[in-house]
């Protein structure tokens, strides 16, 4: 297996943007939705960016934003990704890659098999597939994880990455037990809502390495 990719979602500084580079994450996840202890303005966002190597990968998390919104967030913060994590359909997404230069990544809360086998249809759609547990009060960053034992034997239609609920004490485990390629924590690296650990960010990075 490759090395897996490892995404620190929800950066809001500086010091978390150097906190998860020195602790050897391949992405880093900029989250504009303003409901999110997490968001950043369109403004940060793009600062935030700008201090990233190009080592590792910048991602704006998008939440079904209008297409006039979506260009002009793409425009100002000019990620490596655009990860939706709304309603956004197949349909459009296929749309906006025929217009975008970046890769686009879409979340998708799985509750069960079924729902699991229906994400299929963001093939050629979306360059990856972000399985999340389902939506709770906000789209992502709930803390909640996902019954591992789903991804037994399934057969990806796409490439695809694994967050909910994820943290340093058990991200090796998830790895181990789904194989996922991509893994990707926020609650799971903060002392408090919004609220970075630079320690968790580390720990993360290498129990992921690790398994």
């Amino acid at each position: 297996m490759a090395d897996v990719l490892i995404k620190a979602c929800g950066l809001r500084t500086p010091d978390d943007i150097d906190a998860a580079v020195a602790a050897g994450v391949t992405h880093v996840g900029l989250v504009h939705y303003a409901p999110s202890a997490r968001h950043v303005e369109l403004d940060q966002a793009a600062a935030l960016r700008a201090r990233l190597p190009a080592s590792v990968k910048a991602v704006l998390l998008l939440v079904n934003h209008d297409p006039a919104e979506t260009a002009a967030a793409i425009a100002r913060v000019n990620p490596d990704i655009v990860q939706f994590h709304g309603n956004e359909t197949p349909q459009w997404l296929a749309i906006l890659r025929q217009v975008v230069p970046q890769q686009l990544w879409k979340a998708y809360g799985v509750k069960n098999a079924r729902i699991l086998a229906e994400a299929s249809d963001y093939a050629g759609a979306a360059h990856r597939i972000l399985y999340d547990a389902p939506a709770g009060a906000l789209p992502g960053g709930n803390g909640l994880a996902i019954d591992w034992s789903l991804f037994a034997g399934h057969r990806h239609a796409l490439p695809w990455g694994l967050a909910g609920g994820l943290s340093p004490d058990n991200v090796a485990e998830a790895i181990r037990r789904t194989g996922a390629p991509l893994v990707d924590a926020s609650s799971g690296l903060e002392s408090a809502p919004g609220v970075k650990d630079p320690a968790r960010i580390a720990a993360f990075a290498e129990a992921a390495r690790s398994a």
